[in-house]
């Protein structure tokens, strides 16, 4: 049996609260990503890593050494870590020369792997190279997706799924538009999944609506689609299953 999956009898309060927090919930918490970097790692996979880190906090563990692990080989290094560190998504990057500039972008089900997608970075500006101004820490961003493709084949819908995942933040009952401070856009075209992040400018316009401009902010990346690991179809309608009191809930409001 894995040490992790042995039951333990929290000692502390402090244990006990920390036990309680990762119990199966009806409203689960805010999604954590874990950002690792495999055992070969180029300055480009490991500046990535850095920036994508920086608009996930503070929802997001950055594991800054390396791992040597291959994800689509043998996945109990992940899961391993997913249940040390609480994670349901991770970022997963490495460089050679099959596969060169290489990320994985994958979530866990019960800290078990549901689903990965691997991507190639063939362009890539970082944040630090922007110079603009940047978003506080914890900003919940806009995603648009732009590109029939993501709506036409399996990989894509499955990636733009993963990407909401990714990136949606905390989850909201209410908005006001001065809290709409960025844009994170997904364009897929010809191949090719652009990635490119704005700072959204309210200006003013001479009437109650501001007028909106969009800022380049970083990080900017163009990357090619390679492998994919994807769930079962039954599977992957567990994992999106909605709790019957949840069901109740929405029921009773409606």
């Amino acid at each position: 049996m894995d040490a992790l999956d042995r039951v333990v009898k929290p000692k502390t309060k402090r244990a006990k609260r920390f036990l309680e927090k990762r119990e199966p919930k009806l409203s689960e918490n805010i999604k954590n990503a874990m950002l690792i970097k495999g055992g070969n790692a180029s300055s480009t996979v490991t500046q990535v890593l850095r920036d994508v880190y920086a608009l996930k906090k503070p929802y997001g563990v950055l594991y800054k050494k390396k791992n040597i692990t291959r994800p689509f080989e043998d996945q109990t290094s992940l899961e391993f870590f997913s249940k040390k560190s609480d994670c349901s998504l991770f970022m997963f990057g490495s460089h050679n020369k099959k596969r060169p500039n290489n990320l994985v972008i994958g979530r866990m089900y019960d800290y078990h792997v549901l689903d990965m997608i691997e991507v190639g970075i063939e362009k890539f500006v970082s944040l630090k190279d922007i110079k603009n101004s940047k978003c506080p820490e914890g900003t919940k961003p806009m995603l648009i997706f732009a590109g029939d493709d993501f709506d036409v084949t399996e990989d894509y819908r499955r990636l733009k799924s993963l990407l909401i995942d990714f990136f949606r933040g905390p989850t909201v009952s209410n908005v006001r538009l001065a809290g709409l401070e960025y844009v994170l856009h997904f364009t897929a075209l010809n191949g090719k999944i652009y990635f490119r992040s704005y700072k959204l400018l309210l200006k003013k316009s001479g009437c109650r609506t501001p007028r909106i401009e969009l800022e380049e902010m970083g990080p900017s990346l163009d990357l090619v689609l390679r492998r994919t690991h994807l769930a079962s179809d039954d599977l992957y309608k567990l994992s999106m299953k909605m709790p019957k009191a949840l069901k109740k809930r929405s029921f009773d409001k409606g």
